[in-house]
């Protein structure tokens, strides 16, 4: 089943072709760790992590290598440091760990490298200096500095990702003017440090620390080498970070076509807030820190994958409760096939994709291999969760149970794609309630019960009453009653 993608680059839907077959490689930028990462930072590495998943899916003898690098060192990362009295590593170490706590929360399977800025000082110099030996860049004022029009003129592409002009990106972007630069677009490569903040020896022995794009361009070649297959991230990393690293990278290596760098580039939308953008002065920053603390992570990473990656996203407190619903109904399902059928495993053992490919299934991949479309995939799902509820429900027809544990393993199976489905349904449902807790709340609900068959409906109601104080939701179906934890 070929993966077709839409390229920033080539600004249209393509079917994706690995370099080698045998080895793919995705790099993704990641975060740079001075605080909590906020809602919107998610939405890339949940997009992606999907990306990932598929790719070992559909290359199972290839090794898919993803690499998400960490920016370690950083302006705001200083600042912290200094305020706190603390070497930066203080900073960054902490926040580093939250942040792969808190994507692990949301199903994001840790990426195959990790590469740390500060790790990679060395390459990020040898860069540079290569990049100063052909005449790409300069040294000004203690800095050094891309030569963007020089790259241009040796015939660079320097508007190709963004499909805009020199002039419009600079006149609509956040450039930096300065009298030390030769063209209003060059950019740093490696600066001065401020006194407190940490410094590396540099290009031509400068001392000081680099730029941000040209981590990007070290790390990415040093651990996955040129070109890479799929570059990723948000969209706002077309201009100037994404177009910069092609610029610098190409230079370094004499190459001409922004393709010699990465092969393809995909780009995800912004999350809104009420029609706006997440941010401070609004007072609508949202940390996944804070999220995965009042609703399950499953629930918000479905809520991330309800819309089409490129498209913006608004986030909406019914966003969240429309996908813990969507979930729900999908564990049921799940739980009720188990109760009526409890020969089936709470979690198949993986099948091949072709097995998939057969089944029910097979739309979901169908949607996922068409530009992740995982709205399409969710709404696949859902058929199948319906074929799997028509199987078990149908106990007198020949076949129900073969029926049932086919359609059964395509949802499991459709949903580890996904990074969905990934609990027990009872677990899903008990939120990890302690023992004894959940002893009280089955008394409960089957005293209940006996109380309804006894047409003792003040008491079924009182009882109720005890659940709902308990923080439990009653969940009356075919099968019985069941119950969740409330959010």
């Amino acid at each position: 089943m070929p993966l077709h993608i839409h390229d920033t680059l080539q600004r249209k839907k393509v079917e994706f072709t690995p370099a080698d077959p045998k080895r793919i490689t995705l790099y993704v930028c990641g975060p740079t760790v001075y605080n909590y990462a906020h809602i919107g930072n998610a939405r890339p590495v949940v997009v992606f992590d999907v990306l990932f998943r598929l790719l070992t899916r559909l290359y199972p003898e290839a090794e898919v290598v993803y690499a998400r690098n960490v920016t370690d060192v950083d302006d705001k990362i200083n600042a912290a440091a200094i305020e706190q009295g603390v070497p930066i590593s203080k900073i960054t170490d902490k926040f580093a760990d939250i942040y792969d706590r808190d994507m692990a929360s949301l199903g994001a399977l840790p990426p195959t490298l990790q590469p740390h800025a500060t790790a990679y000082m060395r390459q990020m110099v040898a860069l540079i200096e290569k990049l100063l030996a052909d005449k790409a860049a300069y040294v000004s004022e203690g800095e050094v500095l891309f030569d963007v029009g020089a790259y241009e003129a040796n015939g660079g592409q320097y508007g190709a990702l963004s499909g805009r002009s020199l002039d419009d990106m600079v006149a609509g972007a956040r450039v930096e003017v300065a009298d030390n630069k030769r063209n209003a677009a060059d950019f740093v490569l490696w600066k001065p440090s401020k006194d407190g903040e940490p410094s590396w020896d540099g290009p031509h022995g400068l001392p000081g620390r680099p730029g941000w794009h040209i981590e990007c361009s070290a790390m990415s070649e040093a651990v996955l080498g040129l070109p890479i297959d799929i570059h990723g991230g948000g969209h706002d990393l077309i201009f100037p970070h994404h177009t910069n690293e092609i610029a610098q990278s190409c230079a370094a290596h004499g190459a001409k076509a922004p393709t010699d760098y990465a092969r393809y580039w995909m780009h995800n939308g912004f999350l809104d807030f009420s029609g706006e953008k997440m941010s401070k002065s609004l007072g609508n920053v949202m940390l996944v820190h804070d999220l995965v603390q009042q609703h399950p992570g499953e629930a918000v990473r479905w809520a991330l994958l309800s819309g089409h990656y490129r498209s913006p996203l608004d986030w909406t407190p019914e966003l969240l409760e429309q996908s813990r619903k969507g979930l729900d109904r999908l564990y049921q399902t799940l739980r009720d096939a188990k109760d009526r059928l409890p020969t089936l495993t709470s979690r198949p053992a993986d099948t091949p994709l072709s097995v998939l490919e057969k089944g029910r299934g097979a739309r979901v991949l169908e949607a996922l291999t068409d530009d992740l479309n995982t709205p399409q995939a969710i709404s696949e799902m859902f058929a199948v969760a319906d074929a799997l509820r028509a199987a078990f429900s149908s106990k007198k027809a020949d076949g129900w149970e073969r029926a049932t544990q086919a359609h059964y393993r395509d949802l499991i199976q459709a949903g580890e794609v996904l990074g969905l489905l990934q609990q027990d349904p009872s677990d899903w449902f008990e939120g990890g309630v302690d023992a004894a807790l959940k002893t009280r709340i089955e008394a409960l609900i089957a005293a209940r019960i006996e109380a309804r068959d006894a047409k003792d409906f003040a008491a079924a109601d009182r009882i109720r009453g005890e659940l709902n104080d308990l923080n439990i939701v009653v969940m009356d179906g075919p099968t019985g009653a069941t119950w969740r934890l409330k959010e």
